[in-house]
């Protein structure tokens, strides 16, 4: 449920490579021409604009960019010309070197993306940092962050739609028990939502609600300060509905006091391709305002600009 917007006649790589050259030449950049072109390309396009640009230029576009962009403008378009895999590694690695206990970004990229996704992002982290993601997360962590982060982010869960409704009614019962006896940092607990496939942690979590009258997210907010709680939950909202977890990082992010501009940059950068267009319906619900209408209002200049071309805001 992509949000962006391509051409019907999208020009070549050569030729969307040669007007990239054009908006970094002279005096000033031309921030409305790289947008027009990278705002506008999907994921496979966008890599061989970058290939063609190094063949034809000797240059590599991600520097060129950097170079010529500043603030969060510059972030966005970097995080957005990367590939989805690329574009994981980095957050990733970025997430582990300002790691505080309320970073929940790990979480998110471990739970919100497919297996492959996860193992590709893994895979990129490798050739990129040379070393292992795990390793990363297990360094930079401790206690019961490293408990949960570990596993998320070494997880290869099974992809299908098959249940097993006996293992969801016993792992149910077996999390409620860990709840009710605040074991929020049980084994049990993280063995299930590490391992298990989406398909059947929603099994186990819609027999929970059945069985024991609540949603799990609720009696896992005993102590709203308490920061592993806040990781486990999200753990939870990524894996099975990731739209709604998105949708309140974007509401987090457009309605405090200033806006929290690395929140609202990841999210369009990383979801544009994948659900932002469901994510978008849910914030029109929840907000009562369109997120176009949010960005327009909490946003300005060439950053604005890109992110409305992001949501597939019909001038962009």
């Amino acid at each position: 449920m992509s949000t962006l917007t391509v051409p019907a006649q999208v020009p070549s790589p050569a030729e969307d490579s040669e007007q990239l050259k054009k908006a970094f030449k002279g005096w000033g950049t031309n921030e409305d021409l790289i947008i027009s072109i990278l705002g506008h390309r999907n994921a496979a396009q966008r890599k061989a604009i970058r290939k063609t640009y190094a063949e034809s230029y000797g240059e590599d576009l991600l520097k060129e960019l950097d170079k010529e962009l500043t603030r969060d403008f510059e972030r966005i378009v970097m995080l957005w010309t990367l590939d989805p895999a690329e574009r994981d590694a980095f957050l990733a690695n970025e997430a582990t070197k300002k790691w505080t206990s309320s970073n929940q970004v790990l979480a998110e990229i471990a739970c919100s993306r497919s297996s492959h996704g996860l193992l590709l992002a893994r895979q990129e982290y490798h050739s990129r940092y040379k070393k292992s993601l795990e390793e990363d997360v297990a360094h930079h962590t401790t206690g019961d962050f490293r408990k949960l982060l570990v596993p998320l982010v070494s997880s290869y869960r099974y992809e299908g739609d098959e249940v097993n409704m006996t293992l969801a009614k016993s792992e149910a019962k077996l999390l409620h028990e860990k709840i009710s006896d605040k074991e929020y940092n049980h084994e049990e607990i993280i063995r299930i939502l590490a391992t298990r496939s989406k398909a059947q942690i929603n099994a186990t979590l819609n027999h929970y609600k059945n069985e024991f009258g609540n949603d799990i997210n609720k009696d896992l907010k005993a102590d709203p300060k308490d920061e592993y709680l806040a990781i486990l939950r999200s753990t939870i909202k990524c894996l099975i509905c990731p739209e709604k977890y998105f949708e309140k990082s974007l509401r987090l992010a457009i309605n405090r006091l200033g806006t929290d501009e690395g929140a609202l940059t990841r999210v369009v950068a990383t979801r544009a391709e994948v659900d932002l267009k469901i994510i978008k319906e849910e914030y029109h619900k929840r907000n009562s305002v369109t997120l176009d209408q949010a960005i327009k209002k909490d946003t300005h200049g060439d950053y604005e600009s890109v992110l409305l071309a992001l949501v597939g805001h019909e001038n962009a």
